[in-house]
């Protein structure tokens, strides 16, 4: 609920639910994932995701606002996970069959502890999807310690392919110029405009909202030009100056 570019945004409506429910629901039609857990914080403004998860039917933990590493920690190790799939509460268009992909990857393979669809960018921005054992999660937590591996969880993992065995899944044509997830207010406009005309109470997927881009294209005009992870910019600023 405090994000300093679009405040509230968790519980921003859209299509009559807050945001953050679509995303539930969406993850939730995942065929891989046992279990649903909002990773929330400590903040009394965010008690009102707590409401939400449980009204939603899902577990939530509350932990660290800064040390988001910490909370991803603590949240599954709490569950006992032994697998952790990470998507982001910001994500309305989370695509589930995306999500199995990425998901089906690790779990087929003895030889990765991480994996996601990201790391040379070629799905929208918002259908991010990492997964990776609690085993590499738990060293993480234990190693890393720069203001941008803390906030944003996994950079440590993805930044040390000497340490970790990383693997990512790739569309077959590149969409990464497209923006998909909430961040700012026109985010927000273009979210809206796509499930007002895509939701019907049913998962729409990717291949939907493309299709609607191929005869509404000015839609995507809407939110043009943001640069991806811009978050994480942000972050390694912090650890520029940590280190003067």
């Amino acid at each position: 609920m405090g994000s300093t570019r679009l405040p509230g945004k968790s519980l921003a409506q859209i299509a009559g639910k807050p945001l953050l429910e679509h995303v539930v629901e969406r993850v939730r039609a995942s065929r891989t994932l046992d279990e649903i857990v909002v990773a929330t914080t400590t903040n009394p403004q965010d008690r009102a995701i707590l409401h939400l998860a449980a009204r939603c039917g899902v577990q939530a933990y509350a932990g660290s606002e800064e040390d988001v590493l910490d909370r991803y920690y603590e949240a599954a190790k709490q569950r006992t996970a032994q697998t952790v799939v990470r998507v982001t509460g910001d994500d309305p268009f989370q695509d589930p069959e995306v999500l199995d992909k990425v998901v089906k990857r690790i779990l087929g393979s003895s030889d990765l502890d991480y994996v996601s669809n990201w790391i040379e960018p070629t799905y929208p921005e918002g259908l991010d999807v990492e997964a990776f054992s609690f085993e590499v999660l738990e060293r993480a937590w234990l190693e890393a310690k720069l203001p941008s591996e803390r906030e944003h969880v996994t950079p440590y993992i993805w930044k040390n392919p000497d340490k970790f065995r990383l693997a990512n899944v790739r569309h077959h044509t590149d969409l990464s110029g497209l923006r998909w997830t909430i961040d700012y207010e026109e985010d927000l406009w273009f979210a809206r405009e796509v499930y007002a005309r895509l939701y019907h109470k049913a998962i729409f997927l990717m291949d939907d909202v493309l299709e609607l881009l191929r005869t509404e294209p000015e839609l995507a005009r809407i939110n043009q030009g943001i640069e991806r992870r811009a978050g994480y910019a942000l972050s390694l600023i912090k650890d520029c100056r940590e280190c003067q």
